[in-house]
């Protein structure tokens, strides 16, 4: 009896423990962590300090070493253990130093020419048998080749078709970020005299965001996501391109189901603050001009590692007030993400002046630095549409991992 009493106290006792042990451990941040990951000193000490593993988890750096072909080779490696002595994770880790950057803020102008042209609709084709089109090509494909022949824009396709005489041409093209292939027979326009293909194309793109960071070594990163096209939708391929500064011409309040923005002008020329040179899923990239006013030298911070963002206050950086200020915000949700991802972690606008002034987040916004305990976490990708005070924030170490 006594034995049947001690033995169902202690199961009582093992599934208390396994209870508090899963409701107190973020088992989903420990299976997320990759090989390589770049960790800071700092950032163990916080993961540490703060437990945000966890109550019952500590961390620590091992160096392994072996031998392969009589040369010594090492690694580190971060090792997680539940209760300070069951190891229960171990990755290959990058230990690397804070890197400070600039802060930004400012919205800027983005004007770039695509690697091919991007097929914007169908157009018939004229001809003396009547009208004709070609079908193959959809909106927002990208035409990068013709007869395996590099494409930048409308001439070079117009080139290539009157060279073709009206024979099948081949033609390479991006459709969702996949190369593909197809044959296509040029049409004779009988009004011309031209052989067209039978759809709209445009080579450039333009767009206003917001600037992220500037590195010491004037490389900048901005926006949070990709440049698209604006009627397609498609990702543009960067041929080159440039940053202008904005004059803001007024705000237009984001409300429920309806995206707000920030009106503002910007003219492409000699003015350009610097040049595009990627554009990737988490922003745009480039280098600045080294006498630019888009920093401000005395506002600067290290950039945060995605594995000490934590749900809690943080600052969200913006001029849209005309000046470059710091709302209050609040990261509602944070991802395990094993890739670059433009959606990384939610976050709420507190602050009565950024929902006075804009109603939360709106188009322009986006790039807008994110801050918490003093360092650079992300920054503004997108806006909830049934709920403007909500946004997506992307890591900021994604974006650093792009820089030039």
């Amino acid at each position: 009896m006594v034995k049947k009493f001690i033995l169902k106290f202690l199961g009582i006792l093992l599934a208390v423990c396994f209870v508090i042990t899963i409701k107190n451990v973020d088992f989903e941040s420990i299976v997320a962590l990759q090989d390589n990951t770049p960790i800071t000193i700092d950032t163990l000490e916080k993961l540490n300090n703060e437990h945000l593993f966890g109550d019952f988890i500590d961390t620590k750096l091992t160096e392994d070493i072996w031998t392969t072909g009589g040369v010594k080779e090492k690694s580190t490696s971060l090792v997680v253990k539940l209760f300070g002595f069951i190891p229960i994770k171990k990755t290959t880790v990058v230990v690397c130093e804070d890197e400070s950057v600039y802060l930004g803020g400012v919205p800027l102008g983005f004007s770039v020419t695509t690697k091919g042209v991007i097929v914007v609709g169908s157009n018939s084709v004229l001809t003396e048998d009547g009208k004709k089109t070609n079908s193959e090509l959809e909106n927002g494909d990208i035409v990068t080749k013709v007869n395996d022949i590099d494409i930048f824009n409308v001439e070079d396709i117009k080139e290539q078709l009157a060279m073709s005489e009206g024979s099948d041409v081949k033609i390479t093209f991006l459709r969702d970020g996949k190369e593909q292939t197809c044959s296509l027979t040029p049409i004779l326009d009988s009004e011309s005299g031209e052989y067209k293909l039978g759809i709209w194309i445009r080579n450039d793109a333009q767009g206003i965001g917001t600037l992220t960071f500037v590195t010491e070594d004037n490389d900048f990163g901005a926006l949070g996501h990709a440049i698209t096209d604006f009627e397609t939708g498609a990702t543009v391929p960067v041929n080159d391109g440039n940053i202008y500064p904005c004059t803001m011409l007024g705000i237009t309040k984001g409300s429920k189901g309806k995206a707000g923005e920030l009106r503002c002008l910007f003219v492409e020329g000699s003015m350009s603050n610097g040049t595009i040179e990627k554009n990737t899923t988490c922003g745009v990239f480039g280098d600045i001009n080294e006498d630019t006013n888009l920093i401000d030298q005395n506002l600067s911070c290290p950039i945060a590692s995605r594995l000490v963002v934590k749900v809690g206050k943080a600052k969200l950086i913006s001029a849209v007030s005309g000046i470059r200020e710091e709302y209050d915000i609040e990261i509602i949700k944070t991802y395990n993400q094993h890739s670059t991802n433009d959606k990384s972690f939610i976050f709420r606008v507190k602050d009565e002046r950024l929902l006075e002034l804009t109603g939360g987040i709106v188009q322009g916004m986006s790039g807008s630095p994110i801050v918490q305990d003093g360092k650079l976490i992300g920054a503004v990708t997108h806006v909830f549409l049934y709920d403007p005070t909500k946004g997506y924030g992307v890591y900021a170490d994604f974006m650093l991992d792009e820089v030039s």
